[in-house]
């Protein structure tokens, strides 16, 4: 037995957590398993529209908004089956706990922020920054990583040991794709951005190029 296996790797999904300032990775969020379906949304930002500039059609202000929809599993059924694994401790001890806080803290501020902003309001400032979260990048393969804020997240837990910690949950994770226009001039955040859009046209010139006689047509 040599150990090789002619099995492809199965690459995971996730979700990297850059320092706002360092931008170097501070946690990595990988989904337990990949999603079945990845929901996306597109909506164009066009000139026109309700009272718009009607002679301008074709103009656009901008990328569309596009937003991600996905639902992730959270299991420990196979850690639970082998308790004696020290590998499997933390899961007996209290089962997906960490794994949904971990998830959780993508929209929520850390205690030590909110510790520092109480501090500067006791010591009487008079303007406090509102606190900055981490930059996400969602990552969907080598072809799709791109910055996103979180807009919804939702828990269903479903499984719970003799504890009542958790077992086994689905979460529902709603990402918006964060732009140019929304990042200032010069943000590490848009190089991202554009990175990404930049590789979608890279591989739209691969696609196949249709004809006009497929479509019935001489000419236009």
């Amino acid at each position: 037995m040599t150990g090789y296996s002619r099995s492809p790797q199965i690459l995971k999904a996730g979700i990297v957590l850059l320092d706002p300032t360092s931008f170097q990775p501070q946690r990595i969020v990988v989904l337990q398993y990949n999603p079945d379906q990845l929901t996306r949304t597109l909506q164009v930002q066009s000139v026109t529209g309700e009272g718009g500039d009607r002679s301008e059609p074709l103009r656009l202000k901008g990328p569309p908004v596009e937003t991600f929809k996905l639902e992730a599993e959270i299991d420990a059924t196979d850690q639970l089956e082998f308790p004696d694994v020290a590998a499997n401790a933390t899961a007996v001890d209290v089962g997906i706990f960490p794994q949904l806080a971990m998830m959780e803290s993508l929209i929520s501020p850390g205690s030590d922020q909110i510790d520092a902003s109480e501090k500067l309001l006791l010591s009487g400032a008079i303007e406090i920054a509102p606190m900055e979260a981490p930059m996400a990048l969602f990552v969907w393969s080598a072809q799709r990583v791109v910055p996103v804020r979180v807009t919804e997240f939702s828990a269903t837990e479903e499984a719970f040991d003799i504890t009542l910690n958790p077992t086994r949950a689905r979460v529902s994770l709603g990402l918006r794709v964060l732009t140019t226009n929304d990042f200032s001039l010069g943000h590490r955040g848009a190089a991202f951005f554009m990175g990404y859009l930049r590789n979608k046209e890279a591989l739209a010139r691969r696609a196949t190029n249709g004809s006009l006689d497929q479509l019935g047509l001489k000419g236009v």
